[in-house]
Protein backbone atom coordinates (compact mmCIF):
# COMPACT_ATOMS: atom_id res chain seq x y z
CA UNK A 1 0.00 0.00 0.00
CA UNK A 2 0.98 3.30 -0.97
CA UNK A 3 1.69 5.15 2.60
CA UNK A 4 0.51 8.97 0.56
CA UNK A 5 -2.67 7.11 -0.48
CA UNK A 6 -4.67 9.65 2.32
CA UNK A 7 -3.71 12.66 0.60
CA UNK A 8 -5.24 11.24 -2.50
CA UNK A 9 -8.98 10.06 -3.89
CA UNK A 10 -9.81 8.82 -7.50
CA UNK A 11 -13.63 8.46 -8.41
CA UNK A 12 -14.75 6.87 -12.05
CA UNK A 13 -16.67 9.30 -14.26
CA UNK A 14 -19.47 7.99 -16.34
CA UNK A 15 -18.40 6.37 -19.51
CA UNK A 16 -14.60 5.53 -20.37
CA UNK A 17 -13.88 8.78 -18.24
CA UNK A 18 -11.67 8.58 -14.99
CA UNK A 19 -10.78 11.43 -12.18
CA UNK A 20 -8.00 12.12 -9.80
CA UNK A 21 -8.10 14.32 -6.89
CA UNK A 22 -4.89 16.28 -5.63
CA UNK A 23 -5.32 18.26 -2.78
CA UNK A 24 -3.46 21.72 -2.20
CA UNK A 25 -1.11 22.02 1.06
CA UNK A 26 0.93 24.61 2.15
CA UNK A 27 4.43 25.60 1.01
CA UNK A 28 6.61 24.84 4.24
CA UNK A 29 5.29 20.93 3.46
CA UNK A 30 7.13 20.44 0.22
CA UNK A 31 10.12 21.48 2.46
CA UNK A 32 9.81 18.55 4.00
CA UNK A 33 9.00 15.98 0.93
CA UNK A 34 11.50 13.03 -0.33
CA UNK A 35 11.45 11.94 -3.89
CA UNK A 36 8.39 9.67 -3.89
CA UNK A 37 6.07 12.54 -2.10
CA UNK A 38 6.79 15.36 -4.46
CA UNK A 39 5.95 13.06 -7.36
CA UNK A 40 2.42 11.63 -5.25
CA UNK A 41 1.63 15.67 -4.78
CA UNK A 42 2.58 17.20 -7.94
CA UNK A 43 3.28 14.76 -10.58
CA UNK A 44 1.09 12.96 -13.37
CA UNK A 45 2.74 10.62 -15.32
CA UNK A 46 -0.80 9.38 -16.94
CA UNK A 47 -2.00 11.81 -18.98
CA UNK A 48 -2.68 9.54 -22.10
CA UNK A 49 -4.13 6.01 -22.18
CA UNK A 50 -6.03 4.36 -25.39
CA UNK A 51 -9.82 5.06 -25.48
CA UNK A 52 -9.90 6.90 -21.91
CA UNK A 53 -10.14 10.26 -20.80
CA UNK A 54 -7.52 10.64 -18.37
CA UNK A 55 -8.63 13.39 -15.81
CA UNK A 56 -6.85 15.09 -12.85
CA UNK A 57 -8.56 17.53 -10.32
CA UNK A 58 -6.27 19.91 -8.28
CA UNK A 59 -7.51 22.00 -5.46
CA UNK A 60 -5.01 24.30 -6.62
CA UNK A 61 -7.58 26.68 -8.03
CA UNK A 62 -9.94 24.35 -8.99
CA UNK A 63 -8.26 23.17 -12.31
CA UNK A 64 -8.73 19.93 -14.22
CA UNK A 65 -6.37 19.22 -16.65
CA UNK A 66 -5.75 15.44 -18.50
CA UNK A 67 -5.48 13.69 -21.95
CA UNK A 68 -7.99 12.00 -24.48
CA UNK A 69 -7.28 9.57 -26.82
CA UNK A 70 -9.81 8.54 -28.70
CA UNK A 71 -8.83 5.08 -30.98
CA UNK A 72 -11.18 2.79 -31.45
CA UNK A 73 -13.90 4.45 -30.74
CA UNK A 74 -15.34 8.13 -29.94
CA UNK A 75 -14.92 9.41 -26.18
CA UNK A 76 -17.47 11.77 -24.89
CA UNK A 77 -16.78 13.81 -21.84
CA UNK A 78 -18.97 13.22 -18.95
CA UNK A 79 -19.53 14.48 -15.40
CA UNK A 80 -19.25 13.39 -11.98
CA UNK A 81 -21.03 12.91 -8.99
CA UNK A 82 -18.60 14.90 -7.52
CA UNK A 83 -19.02 17.62 -9.49
CA UNK A 84 -22.05 17.90 -8.75
CA UNK A 85 -23.61 18.78 -12.63
CA UNK A 86 -25.52 17.59 -14.90
CA UNK A 87 -22.69 17.94 -17.87
CA UNK A 88 -19.05 18.59 -17.61
CA UNK A 89 -19.14 22.59 -18.45
CA UNK A 90 -22.41 23.77 -17.04
CA UNK A 91 -20.59 25.73 -14.75
CA UNK A 92 -17.09 25.33 -16.67
CA UNK A 93 -14.50 26.58 -19.24
CA UNK A 94 -12.31 24.08 -21.29
CA UNK A 95 -8.87 25.06 -23.43
CA UNK A 96 -8.43 21.69 -25.52
CA UNK A 97 -5.14 21.39 -27.88
CA UNK A 98 -4.31 18.28 -30.15
CA UNK A 99 -0.55 17.07 -29.64
CA UNK A 100 -1.12 13.69 -31.78
CA UNK A 101 -2.90 12.51 -35.12
CA UNK A 102 -5.57 14.66 -37.21
CA UNK A 103 -8.97 14.62 -35.14
CA UNK A 104 -11.79 16.09 -34.11
CA UNK A 105 -14.17 17.29 -31.22
CA UNK A 106 -18.07 17.52 -31.90
CA UNK A 107 -19.55 20.33 -29.38
CA UNK A 108 -22.82 20.30 -29.64
CA UNK A 109 -23.54 18.09 -32.95
CA UNK A 110 -20.89 20.89 -34.56
CA UNK A 111 -17.47 19.75 -35.69
CA UNK A 112 -14.03 20.96 -35.58
CA UNK A 113 -11.03 19.43 -36.72
CA UNK A 114 -8.10 19.89 -34.92
CA UNK A 115 -4.35 18.55 -36.90
CA UNK A 116 -1.24 18.88 -34.32
CA UNK A 117 -0.86 22.39 -32.68
CA UNK A 118 -4.09 23.31 -33.47
CA UNK A 119 -6.85 24.19 -30.18
CA UNK A 120 -10.32 25.11 -28.82
CA UNK A 121 -11.52 27.31 -26.64
CA UNK A 122 -14.87 25.67 -24.99
CA UNK A 123 -17.26 27.80 -23.14
CA UNK A 124 -19.38 27.34 -20.35
CA UNK A 125 -22.62 25.71 -21.16
CA UNK A 126 -21.37 23.65 -23.73
CA UNK A 127 -23.93 20.18 -23.07
CA UNK A 128 -21.72 17.32 -25.49
CA UNK A 129 -17.75 16.86 -26.19
CA UNK A 130 -17.25 14.54 -27.91
CA UNK A 131 -13.88 13.52 -29.07
CA UNK A 132 -12.23 11.38 -32.43
CA UNK A 133 -9.09 10.22 -34.34
CA UNK A 134 -9.11 10.29 -37.98
CA UNK A 135 -6.83 7.57 -38.04
CA UNK A 136 -6.48 4.82 -35.36
CA UNK A 137 -2.69 4.03 -36.63
CA UNK A 138 -1.94 8.00 -35.51
CA UNK A 139 -4.63 8.86 -33.04
CA UNK A 140 -5.17 12.25 -31.37
CA UNK A 141 -4.29 13.27 -28.53
CA UNK A 142 -6.21 15.84 -27.03
CA UNK A 143 -4.71 17.86 -24.39
CA UNK A 144 -7.22 19.92 -22.50
CA UNK A 145 -7.16 22.46 -19.39
CA UNK A 146 -10.56 23.20 -17.70
CA UNK A 147 -11.67 25.79 -15.22
CA UNK A 148 -14.61 26.87 -12.90
CA UNK A 149 -16.81 29.78 -15.14
CA UNK A 150 -18.96 32.96 -14.52
CA UNK A 151 -19.81 33.15 -18.18
CA UNK A 152 -20.63 31.76 -21.26
CA UNK A 153 -18.71 32.98 -24.37
CA UNK A 154 -18.37 31.61 -28.19
CA UNK A 155 -16.12 28.81 -29.10
CA UNK A 156 -13.48 29.40 -31.20
CA UNK A 157 -10.65 27.64 -33.18
CA UNK A 158 -7.49 28.66 -32.82
CA UNK A 159 -3.92 27.58 -34.42
CA UNK A 160 0.10 28.78 -34.51
CA UNK A 161 -0.85 31.10 -37.26
CA UNK A 162 -3.90 33.55 -35.03
CA UNK A 163 -2.02 32.62 -31.24
CA UNK A 164 -0.10 35.68 -30.15
CA UNK A 165 3.57 34.64 -31.07
CA UNK A 166 6.72 35.81 -29.03
CA UNK A 167 10.22 34.95 -29.61
CA UNK A 168 12.62 34.36 -26.77
CA UNK A 169 15.96 33.77 -25.03
CA UNK A 170 19.03 32.81 -27.07
CA UNK A 171 21.00 30.02 -27.64
CA UNK A 172 23.71 31.40 -25.58
CA UNK A 173 22.15 30.57 -22.35
CA UNK A 174 19.85 27.45 -24.11
CA UNK A 175 16.83 28.67 -23.59
CA UNK A 176 15.82 30.54 -27.04
CA UNK A 177 12.01 29.56 -27.69
CA UNK A 178 8.83 30.37 -29.00
CA UNK A 179 5.48 31.09 -27.08
CA UNK A 180 2.28 30.67 -28.94
CA UNK A 181 -0.53 31.91 -26.48
CA UNK A 182 -3.75 30.60 -27.35
CA UNK A 183 -6.30 31.12 -24.99
CA UNK A 184 -5.23 34.79 -24.48
CA UNK A 185 -7.28 38.04 -24.37
CA UNK A 186 -5.80 39.10 -27.80
CA UNK A 187 -7.01 36.13 -29.33
CA UNK A 188 -10.34 34.92 -27.41
CA UNK A 189 -12.73 35.87 -24.36
CA UNK A 190 -12.54 33.46 -21.42
CA UNK A 191 -13.61 33.75 -17.72
CA UNK A 192 -10.17 33.18 -16.09
CA UNK A 193 -7.92 29.90 -18.30
CA UNK A 194 -5.01 30.80 -19.95
CA UNK A 195 -3.78 28.23 -22.28
CA UNK A 196 -0.52 27.99 -24.72
CA UNK A 197 2.05 26.35 -26.32
CA UNK A 198 6.01 26.85 -26.01
CA UNK A 199 8.46 25.34 -28.32
CA UNK A 200 12.35 25.68 -27.99
CA UNK A 201 14.57 25.83 -30.83
CA UNK A 202 16.96 22.52 -31.02
CA UNK A 203 20.08 22.69 -29.27
CA UNK A 204 18.08 24.56 -26.45
CA UNK A 205 16.68 23.52 -22.66
CA UNK A 206 15.40 25.35 -20.21
CA UNK A 207 12.17 26.89 -21.00
CA UNK A 208 11.69 29.72 -17.98
CA UNK A 209 15.25 30.66 -16.89
CA UNK A 210 15.23 32.97 -14.91
CA UNK A 211 12.37 31.95 -13.29
CA UNK A 212 9.50 33.36 -11.54
CA UNK A 213 6.01 33.03 -9.48
CA UNK A 214 2.42 34.44 -9.59
CA UNK A 215 0.92 34.69 -6.42
CA UNK A 216 -2.86 35.61 -8.53
CA UNK A 217 -2.93 32.55 -10.27
CA UNK A 218 -1.14 28.56 -10.91
CA UNK A 219 0.23 26.94 -13.33
CA UNK A 220 0.03 23.45 -14.69
CA UNK A 221 2.91 22.34 -17.18
CA UNK A 222 2.63 19.60 -19.67
CA UNK A 223 6.06 18.27 -21.24
CA UNK A 224 5.67 16.51 -24.33
CA UNK A 225 8.04 16.22 -28.18
CA UNK A 226 10.28 14.60 -25.91
CA UNK A 227 12.51 11.61 -26.85
CA UNK A 228 11.30 8.55 -24.53
CA UNK A 229 15.26 7.87 -23.46
CA UNK A 230 15.43 11.61 -22.34
CA UNK A 231 14.14 13.34 -19.31
CA UNK A 232 13.20 16.34 -18.32
CA UNK A 233 14.20 17.95 -14.92
CA UNK A 234 11.41 20.44 -13.58
CA UNK A 235 11.95 22.69 -10.98
CA UNK A 236 9.72 23.64 -8.33
CA UNK A 237 9.33 25.33 -4.84
CA UNK A 238 9.77 28.66 -3.17
CA UNK A 239 13.18 30.66 -4.45
CA UNK A 240 15.10 29.65 -1.24
CA UNK A 241 13.72 25.92 -1.10
CA UNK A 242 13.91 24.72 -4.33
CA UNK A 243 13.04 20.96 -5.87
CA UNK A 244 12.72 18.96 -8.81
CA UNK A 245 10.98 16.47 -10.38
CA UNK A 246 12.38 14.05 -13.04
CA UNK A 247 9.66 14.17 -16.18
CA UNK A 248 9.05 11.58 -19.36
CA UNK A 249 7.67 12.23 -22.29
CA UNK A 250 3.67 13.23 -22.12
CA UNK A 251 3.82 13.87 -18.23
CA UNK A 252 2.28 16.88 -16.25
CA UNK A 253 3.00 18.70 -12.92
CA UNK A 254 0.87 20.91 -10.96
CA UNK A 255 2.73 24.28 -10.22
CA UNK A 256 1.00 26.42 -7.28
CA UNK A 257 1.09 30.19 -6.92
CA UNK A 258 4.05 30.10 -4.60
CA UNK A 259 6.37 27.45 -6.38
CA UNK A 260 8.40 28.74 -9.40
CA UNK A 261 8.34 26.91 -12.17
CA UNK A 262 10.91 26.03 -14.65
CA UNK A 263 12.68 22.96 -16.13
CA UNK A 264 15.81 21.89 -18.49
CA UNK A 265 15.70 19.05 -20.11
CA UNK A 266 18.17 16.62 -21.85
CA UNK A 267 16.97 17.27 -25.21
CA UNK A 268 15.30 20.25 -26.51
CA UNK A 269 10.93 19.54 -26.12
CA UNK A 270 7.26 21.13 -26.24
CA UNK A 271 5.45 21.74 -23.01
CA UNK A 272 1.56 23.22 -22.92
CA UNK A 273 0.83 25.85 -20.13
CA UNK A 274 -2.40 26.19 -18.48
CA UNK A 275 -3.13 29.23 -15.86
CA UNK A 276 -6.37 29.62 -13.76
CA UNK A 277 -6.80 32.08 -10.95
CA UNK A 278 -8.39 35.90 -10.74
CA UNK A 279 -5.56 37.30 -13.32
CA UNK A 280 -5.03 36.95 -17.03
CA UNK A 281 -2.12 39.28 -17.03
CA UNK A 282 0.73 37.06 -18.91
CA UNK A 283 3.07 39.36 -17.54
CA UNK A 284 1.91 39.26 -13.94
CA UNK A 285 4.95 38.07 -12.58
CA UNK A 286 7.26 38.17 -9.63
CA UNK A 287 10.82 37.37 -11.26
CA UNK A 288 13.52 35.67 -9.52
CA UNK A 289 17.16 36.33 -10.36
CA UNK A 290 19.41 32.96 -10.94
CA UNK A 291 21.49 34.08 -8.29
CA UNK A 292 18.99 34.46 -5.64
CA UNK A 293 17.94 30.75 -6.12
CA UNK A 294 18.88 28.33 -3.51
Amino acid sequence: MNRYNNNRKKFKLIGENNMDIRYANHPKDSKKYDTEELRENYLQEKIFSKDEICLTYSHVDRIIFGGVMPVDKKLTLSSAEELKAEYFLERREMGAINVGGKGTVILDGTTYELDKYEGLYIGKGTKEVVFVSENESNPAKFYINSAPAHASYPIVKIDRKNAVIVDLGDSKNMNKRTIYKFLHPNVCKTCQLSMGVTMLDEGNSWNSMPCHTHERRMEVYFYFDLPEDQRIFHLMGQQNETRHIVMANEQAVISPSWSIHAGVGTSNYTFIWGMCGENQDFDDMDNIAIKDLK
